[in-house]
């Protein structure tokens, strides 16, 4: 099949971009049903932006910079700031019900971090579920989009002079374009303890280094400070929200042991080390939320209840969860990677708005803030006419049995806590697997990451190296897959 412009993923960054681009015709590749195997949609804190008359833009912009312990690209901060009331707007008018205050205004949560209320919520906990549903009804219902469900792509086609031109899904259709979006998101599904749908395995990270895009930053993975540990996979979380209005953490004695609102990847670490020492972490709403639970936080409430636990009256267990990837394709300020023809927007993309340590609700803010800008760029560009090569052998699959043994591999060894030792026996593991098994798209993801970990000598936002706790000048990581497989 042959298209104008394909766009590979069906989560938030992806259907925007579609909708963002009429009367353009796009095409949307969604592994899944709609709204399914979508990080997007279970996003519970919502979307960061500067609405208040008491805030700003270049505020937010700080914020965002000091989160990013040195590696955010200031120009890509300000300007993700600058944009998002805008946006916000965008969702507005599809109809995201956004929570109003008694006057009407939007209600505004403060989450880690910010130096100010700027997350703007549905029901508490239900952003992503909301935004996700608004976007679906619209993208449905909009002539100038195809959407092709249950097509999982696996191989990005080239013209003979690495040109990207489409795709090979796993069934073996080509899907030809002239432009091709990767909005395939994050990597969590490499970890045993995730946030994540199971599926979000790095494949877009993996597609495009094949292809040969260069990669930047992928030793930063986001844990979540407050997975609810009730043994689920993935796991259900906690949200920021919650601690915003006034939960508190708190260990098995009671004692408080780390400044609740602190950055992610401080509280992620405090958690972790007071689960290693055997006292356990909980989130304490019983004061702040209390009987309120069901109708403020519905989705947390849901998830306890299931669980046998009532966060009413009873503290909630929590531990970190991998849950958000800064590292991915690098893009310019346009969303173009480093490969003609392609483009990343979403969590696959390192537009250097992150850095080591991504603002909370940033995520979702920077990925319509990028997919107007990419919409922007390709709108009413002339179609490139696309000859791709006959490159369509697929990656192998991994199967079930090495796949879990990958996850808990990256837990262990690439986790919250890190160690040349660790890195270094995952990496030497890994091999082996590729060596069984053949370079499957989760394989090289994981290399890529153990690969920058391991050259990272230092602790910096969601990096943290017990043999090398202290920062050192900051850099970003750049690397292709060939580097990768050099170093392993």
């Amino acid at each position: 099949m042959r298209d104008d412009i394909l766009i590979v993923g069906a989560g938030l960054a992806g259907l925007f971009l579609a909708l963002k681009l009429a009367p353009r015709r796009v095409t949307v590749l969604s592994q899944a049903p709609l709204g399914l195997a979508s990080a997007s949609s279970w996003a519970q804190g919502g979307l960061a932006a500067a609405l208040a008359p008491e805030d700003d833009p270049e505020l937010h912009a700080q914020d965002t910079i000091a989160a990013g312990a040195g590696l955010v690209d200031p120009a890509v901060a300000q300007l993700i700031a600058r944009d998002g009331s805008a946006r916000v707007l965008d969702l507005v008018a599809l109809g995201v019900p956004f929570d109003r205050t008694p006057d009407g205004k939007l209600a505004q949560s403060l989450e880690a971090a910010h130096s100010k209320p700027r997350v703007v919520r549905v029901s508490g906990d239900l952003a992503g579920k909301a935004i996700m549903d608004a976007l679906i009804a619209a993208a449905r219902a909009a002539p100038h989009i195809t959407i092709i469900e249950n097509a999982r792509a696996r191989v990005l086609l080239q013209d003979g002079n690495g040109r990207v031109a489409g795709v090979v899904c796993d069934d073996g259709a080509r899907f030809e374009a002239s432009e091709t979006v990767l909005a395939t998101g994050g990597s969590g599904g490499l970890y045993a303890v995730t946030t994540n749908p199971p599926e979000a395995m790095g494949q877009g990270l993996a597609m495009a280094a094949r292809a040969g895009a260069l990669i930047a930053d992928p030793e930063f993975v986001q844990f979540h400070p407050t997975a609810i540990d009730i043994g689920r996979d993935p796991a259900p979380l906690a949200t920021e929200a919650l601690r915003g209005e006034g939960a508190h953490l708190i260990n098995g004695k009671g004692e408080a042991f780390v400044a609740d609102l602190a950055a992610r990847d401080v509280v992620a670490r405090a958690i972790h080390l007071e689960r290693a020492a055997g006292r356990g972490a909980f989130l304490d709403a019983r004061e702040a939320v209390g009987s309120h639970f069901p109708r403020n936080f519905p989705t947390v409430f849901a998830a306890c209840m299931s669980a046998g636990l009532d966060p009413r009256t009873t503290p909630i267990p929590v531990a970190p969860a991998a849950h958000y990837h800064m590292g991915g394709m690098v893009t310019d300020v346009w969303g173009r990677t480093t490969l003609a023809g392609l483009w990343a927007v979403g969590e696959c993309a390192s537009t250097g708005a992150h850095g080591a340590n991504r603002l909370a609700s940033n995520s979702l803010l920077e990925a319509v803030v990028f997919a107007q800008r990419i919409a922007d760029r390709l709108r009413d560009t002339v179609a490139t006419p696309v000859a791709p090569v006959d490159n369509t052998a697929l990656p192998p699959v991994l199967p079930d049995a090495p796949r879990a043994q990958l996850r808990q591999l990256m837990q262990a060894h690439a986790g919250v806590v890190r160690d040349a030792a660790g890195l270094s026996l995952a990496l030497d593991r890994v091999g082996a697997l590729c060596e069984a098994h053949g370079e499957a798209h989760p394989l090289v993801a994981a290399r890529l990451i153990l690969t920058a970990a391991l050259a990272r000598k230092e602790s910096r936002g969601a990096h943290f190296r017990s043999d090398f706790p202290d920062a050192a000048e900051p850099h970003r990581s750049f690397l292709t897959r060939n580097d990768a497989a050099a170093a392993a």
